[in-house]
């Protein structure tokens, strides 16, 4: 009511009557001055009085402004802790003069979860207010909100704090209700508090710094989703025929992106439709990737050997690969067979697609002299990670593959793997005996000679998600087992 009166106050014209008396009392000053200045100047000190007049006049008039100012701010100024100039309301009964609840009306606060629901909404005025009272009809607040237009609606993505007792089928059935179709829900947790900017340029940084993030960049950027790797040639030689445009292809629930190191990247999520929001920032973090080219980190670790040798411990890419083959023809048709349970002669088809970073990590050891002696990778199988080791014969039983397992299984905790597993042989006693050293929980599965040791790891604060792609190295799949 305040605000409301002085507003039209305000606004209110000048009388006229106004304008007549400050006409009559200038004209009064004039006439009183002009009097006083003339008996002045008749004296003997006349001109002296008249100049200390004007000083005092001068100071009178300066103290006037200041004083008109200082009060004229005061009287604008808002209250304290309102805004718009509105009153500060006085607190209500049972408070005390801090203006907080007394111990006995405040009580604990009420136990909230996390949620994360996309829900598409008409592209009318109104269809996201409508959504919104219905959330805070249900005691949910609104965290942060994304919006994804579409040729016949939009795609509106909310981080939710709710109740802890409101179910996902009370806020689906209730959102649908107020015009919300297509209605997706999940459990979030504190890594989503970040703003989808910051979170995107973050995956950005991780995927110029290491090639290899790419995968897991796209899948943390685009939720549950599955990723293929298809290459543009087999192991065979032959061409696969995936190829998609430079531009990439957006088809409801897959995305097909062009790979920077050939062949396709295939990205699915039958739950729920991409949005071409979405595409555009996949595609960007692919062509980001293309940009760039090979890199891996340049980080390594020299280590002493018990006897005394020193190694270096570094990731690997696909430029180590004329190394590596090197490596293969100086190990024996055993170790080969242990490691990549097949013919030995195709041992050298697998390095391409090991060494890729579409398929997953890959440590190299090397001597002081440069030779390349011991191979350790952590490959994406699907929901699941692998972890495999190569290590030349000459330099077995000296703590090499413990130290690159260790490694390995450090590197699936960042990422927020569960488990891990190694395919071996029962024969194979160096692989047994550097996973029972990991002294976590191992699950053995034996079928047919083929030893499958599983490694459980501990649970990630947020498990993040894995790539899922098309497997073409010489690992045994679960499928085959």
């Amino acid at each position: 009511m305040t605000d409301v009166t002085s507003s039209k106050s305000a606004r209110r014209p000048h009388h006229w009557r106004h304008d007549l008396i400050e006409l009559a009392a200038m004209f009064t000053a004039v006439v009183v001055a002009d009097t006083i200045a003339k008996t002045i100047a008749k004296g003997p000190d006349g001109p002296y009085l008249l100049a200390f007049s004007a000083i005092a006049l001068v100071a009178t008039a300066a103290f006037h402004t200041w004083w008109a100012r200082r009060h004229s701010h005061a009287s604008h100024a808002p209250p304290a802790g309102g805004t718009g100039g509105r009153p500060t309301p006085e607190p209500p009964a049972g408070d005390d003069q801090n203006g907080k609840e007394t111990e006995e009306e405040s009580g604990p606060p009420a136990e909230t979860t996390l949620w994360r629901m996309r829900t598409t909404v008409a592209d009318t005025p109104g269809s996201l207010a409508a959504l919104c009272t219905v959330l805070a009809r249900l005691g949910v607040d609104i965290l942060t909100l994304q919006t994804h237009p579409l040729g016949d609606g939009t795609v509106d993505e909310f981080l939710l704090r709710a109740p802890v007792d409101l179910s996902a089928q009370t806020l689906a059935r209730e959102t649908a209700a107020a015009g919300g179709r297509d209605t997706w829900t999940e459990r979030a947790d504190a890594h989503d508090l970040v703003d989808t900017p910051t979170r995107v340029l973050g995956l950005a940084t991780r995927t110029a710094l290491d090639a290899a993030e790419l995968p897991l960049a796209l899948r943390q950027l685009l939720g549950r989703c599955t990723l293929h790797s298809v290459p543009a040639v087999s192991l065979t030689g032959r061409p696969t025929g995936e190829q998609p445009p430079v531009e990439g292809v957006l088809e409801e629930t897959v995305m097909r992106l062009r790979d920077p190191h050939g062949g396709t990247l295939i990205i699915e999520r039958p739950y729920l439709p991409f949005t071409p929001t979405e595409f555009a920032r996949a595609r960007a973090l692919v062509e980001l990737d293309a940009r760039l080219g090979p890199r891996v980190p340049r980080s390594q670790d020299v280590l002493t050997l018990p006897e005394g040798n020193e190694i270096t411990v570094r990731r690997a890419d696909r430029r180590d690969l004329a190394a590596a083959r090197a490596m293969h023809d100086r190990c024996s048709a055993r170790t080969l067979g242990l490691r990549y349970h097949g013919p030995v002669g195709d041992a050298d088809r697998y390095l391409d697609h090991l060494l890729s970073p579409r398929f997953g990590r890959t440590l190299a050891v090397q001597t002081a002299s440069g030779r390349l002696v011991a191979l350790g990778h952590l490959l994406w199988d699907g929901d699941e990670t692998e972890v495999a080791l190569l290590v030349e014969d000459d330099w077995q039983r000296r703590g090499i593959g413990s130290e690159l397992l260790g490694r390995l299984v450090a590197m699936a905790e960042e990422t927020g793997c569960d488990s891990v597993y190694a395919v071996t042989q029962s024969s194979n006693t160096g692989m047994v005996a550097a996973m029972r050293a990991l002294n976590l929980p191992l699950d053995y599965q034996i079928e047919e000679g083929t030893l499958v040791i599983t490694a459980r790891l501990a649970p990630a604060p947020r498990p993040a998600a894995r790539p899922q792609q098309e497997q073409s190295h010489g690992g045994a799949r679960r499928a085959e087992r």
